[in-house]
């Protein structure tokens, strides 16, 4: 590769249904832009671009606290755009006798008060699987294993194996194949841009499909820095212990933030050595895109890029 390499990008992205969402937090001009690019059944690609100019607060600036917010950010519009490529894509399921009922007695709330209670329900979930889990089957051994530290590395692996299986799982389920091969588009776009490359599908066919900025390494340095991070909470107590770990929980989001954007502006072996894992994770969770997933991730990442590539700087 050319020395272009060094440039680094503030645009990410997600993969969402026959799509990809891209995303420029411009530093330099305080907007906040978003594309949403989808194919839709009749083959066309659907493009939606929104962006936000309100001024940055201190709490988005400041290390260790804006890594808390911006992941919160990143759920809600990463939500919001998911559910709108599968009304773009035309995936409509008739909805249930139930759904219908609501339907008519919520009016125009039925739409918000059920996207609100899946994600609940999805953050519930997440927790049970990757924190309660884990703790609970630990907390059964205290009686075999007296060494606190050994029963929190073991908590720990038990979380990073659930996360890998999950992800295993997930990747043979043929809808979500499709939706790893434009996550695959979105990061082979990205590394094109990147590299100083015309956005065109020969050319971003060349890159890899891993990225070290890829919010599967973040998640998995969640999960690593909890291990450290909850070392320090009391074993004596099941509940004590969980509920600690979620009041923690921000404080290791706001850290894992500040890893992976410092591994995403430098390239030096310690940076290496903590994206290898993740990159390696992301065999899961991306797979190689045809030419038509990639021309979606082209015009999802051309509708964000700015005038001056200074603006588009990580």
């Amino acid at each position: 590769m050319e020395e272009k390499s060094c440039f680094r990008t503030s645009i990410g992205g997600q993969a969402v249904i026959e799509g990809v969402m891209m995303r420029n937090d411009s530093a330099t001009t305080g907007i906040d832009k978003f594309s949403l690019a989808v194919r839709k059944s009749d083959g066309e690609i659907e493009l939606e671009v929104w962006e936000n100019s309100k001024p940055k607060r201190w709490y988005r600036r400041t290390p260790f606290v804006r890594g808390i917010f911006n992941f919160i950010s990143m759920l809600r519009v990463g939500y919001k755009t998911l559910m709108r490529s599968a009304d773009l894509a035309g995936f409509e399921e008739e909805p249930s006798a139930f759904e219908k009922r609501l339907q008519e007695k919520l009016g125009d709330k039925f739409s918000t008060l059920f996207n609100a209670v899946v994600l609940v329900l999805g953050l519930l979930l997440a927790v049970g699987l990757f924190m309660v889990l884990p703790a609970s089957v630990s907390y059964l051994l205290k009686g075999v294993i007296h060494s606190i530290m050994l029963l929190t590395i073991l908590e720990g692996v038990l979380k990073i194996a659930i996360f890998i299986c999950y992800l295993a799982a997930v990747s043979h389920m043929q809808e979500i194949k499709r939706v790893f091969q434009y996550h695959g588009a979105e990061h082979k776009t990205i590394f094109c841009y990147e590299h100083g490359e015309e956005l065109t599908v020969e050319n971003v066919k060349k890159y890899p499909r891993f990225h070290p900025r890829c919010g599967t390494s973040f998640l998995l340095i969640v999960l690593v820095l909890s291990i450290i991070v909850f070392s320090v909470i009391t074993w004596n107590s099941l509940p004590v212990r969980i509920a600690l770990k979620l009041l923690l929980l921000p404080v290791v989001v706001g850290i894992s933030y500040e890893v992976i954007k410092f591994a995403g502006r430098h390239d030096n072996l310690f940076t290496r050595i903590i994206s290898k894992p993740g990159l390696w994770l992301q065999r899961f969770t991306t797979n190689e895109p045809d030419d038509s997933q990639i021309e979606v991730g082209i015009a999802a990442m051309k509708a964000v890029i700015p005038e001056s590539r200074a603006d588009a700087e990580y």
